[in-house]
């Protein structure tokens, strides 16, 4: 490796997580593969083209950027839908561009109408509507107003979707707001129908929502972490395998890890470790310096709390973690060398080490760990043989 660290990205768990979730959500529910936060870490450029060789055809993302990134990483013709941040000055290449996006407050529905009419186009979007996570979308006010100034320019609006955001159905402590957001969103839905606005999807579900409340699919559903091969969370997984004969987990991790040791050094008796005093060598030991740091995206929050895998065996990183590098106890593996592969996410031998480690051990969640990774690091793809 001539690299300080790589991440891969193993193609036949992006099959075999895309094959499991068609089979579970059925052929009649539009997948749309959330790829916000740089693809949750893994990459716009690189799993794009891997979700669309395996038959993905529907993107979420959250900023107008993401949306261009994705579009130029596509071979064909793709879905792009934008839930979250288009300026006004870049509305007009949304519309033009083909790009879906979200409307959830009645300026962004007159920007974009101006925009439509110049152009001379239909504005593609989807009604967002406030249920009750209160962050954004259409009150029952706002819209009846929304539907006024659609229904008068019929011409200029295509209407795609109906949608609103659940608040934390990964947690049975949300279950009671759940079920209210879900009666409310079909009040409102009852009066976009009443005023003959039929949308082509109505779409209330993530991940755990897909799998815990199984009637929020709809026609379409946003799956985010799981495309990736996790579990929003322990409670999702344990509501899938409950009544199962077979309690393995069938989503695969498509995202590894890898760096090398770049030095070794013997550390005497009483010495301190790295900056400050937070670890001090009770016997002689022998470390493994480590290319990778808090600006790779390895927090600080592991200080002598991570682990690595070096020669197929667990190794704790001790010492604070500084900005580029991280330093390990190799004390007990014998014939470590400079060069040595460190696996920071991954398998070596029959060890792992999984994200949920991290997160176990800083309190960050999964999708923390993983959009914390930065687009700097450079990015392979293992191909399916």
């Amino acid at each position: 490796m001539n690299l300080s660290s790589i991440i891969t990205l193993n193609e036949k768990s992006v099959q075999n997580n895309i094959d499991f979730l068609k089979k579970k959500l059925g052929k009649n529910v539009k997948i749309s593969a959330v790829v916000k936060a740089n693809a949750y870490g893994h990459g716009i450029e690189h799993i794009v083209p891997l979700f669309e060789k395996h038959g993905i055809d529907h993107y979420s993302v959250f900023y107008y950027s993401e949306a261009v990134r994705v579009l130029n990483s596509l071979s064909g013709h793709s879905t792009i839908m934008i839930m979250g941040w288009i300026s006004d000055e870049n509305i007009k290449d949304a519309i033009e561009n083909g790009f879906e996006f979200f409307v959830f407050n009645i300026e962004r529905l007159q920007v974009a109408l101006e925009n439509a009419k110049k152009l001379k186009i239909k504005a593609k979007i989807h009604l967002e509507a406030e249920t009750g996570m209160n962050r954004s979308g259409l009150n029952a006010k706002v819209l009846n107003e929304a539907i006024s100034m659609i229904i008068e320019n019929k011409e200029f609006f295509e209407v795609v979707g109906f949608c609103t955001h659940l608040a934390g159905p990964e947690s049975i402590s949300n279950h009671l707001r759940i079920q209210k957001q879900i009666k409310k969103y079909q009040k409102m839905l009852f009066v976009l129908k009443a005023n003959d606005i039929i949308p082509k999807y109505r779409h209330v579900a993530n991940s755990a929502a897909s799998f815990v409340y199984p009637k929020t699919r709809f026609d379409l559903v946003r799956i985010g972490i799981m495309i990736y091969g996790f579990w929003s969370s322990t409670e999702t997984f344990i509501h899938y395998i409950n009544n199962k004969r077979d309690k393995t987990d069938p989503l695969k991790r498509i995202l590894g890890w890898n760096s090398q040791i770049m030095s070794i050094k013997e550390i005497k008796s009483g010495e301190f470790v790295s900056y400050g005093i937070s670890y001090l060598a009770q016997t002689d030991i022998r470390t493994a310096l480590i290319p990778i740091g808090y600006a790779s995206g390895y927090s600080r929050s592991l200080s002598n709390k991570g682990r690595v895998l070096i020669r197929g065996q667990r190794c704790g990183v001790i010492g604070v973690v500084n900005m580029n590098m991280i330093i390990a106890d190799i004390t007990n593996v014998p014939d470590v060398e400079i060069g040595d592969e460190v696996v920071i996410i991954g398998k070596q031998g029959d060890l792992e080490i999984k994200v949920s480690a991290f997160s176990d051990i800083s309190d960050m969640l999964n999708y923390e760990v993983l959009t914390h990774l930065p687009a700097s690091l450079t990015r392979k793809i293992l191909l399916n043989q």
